[in-house]
């Protein structure tokens, strides 16, 4: 049996760490970055391997664009001499970080941090990466639920996503003659560490969340990693240029 190969960015603990284990129990191997957590990355790899797959961590800061070249360069290396490949399959922008900032108060190197980590990161990235891209593959970018609905203090980082989310739908028209579908992802609050775990830590922020989501609770991130792994599957390839929101019923 022929295995796809996804590249993940941001996987070492997560989103990205449930969806990479997601996509190896569907027969997936992987390529995860990490920004500095590299014994978080190994584990990912070891529990990757520990279901029949194949995995490589490689070292990637999503916000300096002038390390993809050299990145690209290790991608090369890694699929020739692990899997005797030339090209990968799915392409997971997912590597981010969180602000908490109102308009009022947010700075320009915040705004800029976050522009180059969630927008000219993916951007630029995945531009690199497109002659490695197999034709017929998939690009999944992750968006945000507050790319919808409006949160005081998230201004910053909410607009780099909806920036994140027209992108999605330009590369899907210029990718198609490639057979190469782009969608985007947008979870609603999710119990994980990002943002300091501000929901998963967080009661009265979790009650909030719950109380404004019409499934009753917070998401958690089998909630994402599921939806990571049915959008890069066989059945969902006619799906491109879609947004697909995980939030069970976030502000409905």
């Amino acid at each position: 049996m022929n295995r796809k190969i996804a590249i993940v960015t941001g996987g070492s603990r997560g989103l990205g760490k449930n969806a990479i284990e997601k996509l190896a129990k569907n027969n997936v191997d992987i390529i995860l970055t990490y920004h500095s957590q590299a014994q978080a990355a190994q584990a990912v790899v070891q529990s990757v391997e520990a279901l029949g797959g194949k995995a490589v961590a490689l070292q990637l800061n999503a916000g300096e664009s002038g390390s993809f070249d050299t990145f690209v360069a290790q991608v090369k290396t890694q699929l020739q001499q692990v899997w005797q490949r030339d090209t990968f399959d799915f392409l997971v922008n997912n590597a981010g970080i969180g602000l908490h900032e109102s308009f009022a108060t947010t700075t320009e190197d915040q705004f800029d941090l976050m522009m180059n980590v969630h927008l000219k990161g993916p951007f630029f990235l995945t531009q690199k990466l497109l002659p490695l891209i197999s034709d017929g593959g998939r690009i999944l970018n992750v968006s945000s639920g507050l790319a919808r609905f409006a949160l005081p203090g998230s201004s910053a980082y909410a607009i780099m996503k909806g920036a994140v989310e027209v992108l999605t739908r330009y590369q899907a028209k210029e990718l198609g003659a490639r057979g190469i579908t782009v969608n985007v992802l947008a979870p609603g609050a999710i119990e994980t560490d990002f943002s300091g775990g501000m929901v998963r830590d967080n009661p009265e922020v979790n009650k909030i969340v719950s109380g404004n989501t019409a499934l009753g609770r917070a998401g958690l991130p089998d909630d994402i990693g599921g939806m990571v792994a049915m959008m890069l599957s066989d059945e969902a390839g006619w799906m491109t240029a879609q947004r697909v929101e995980a939030s069970g019923g976030m502000f409905i």
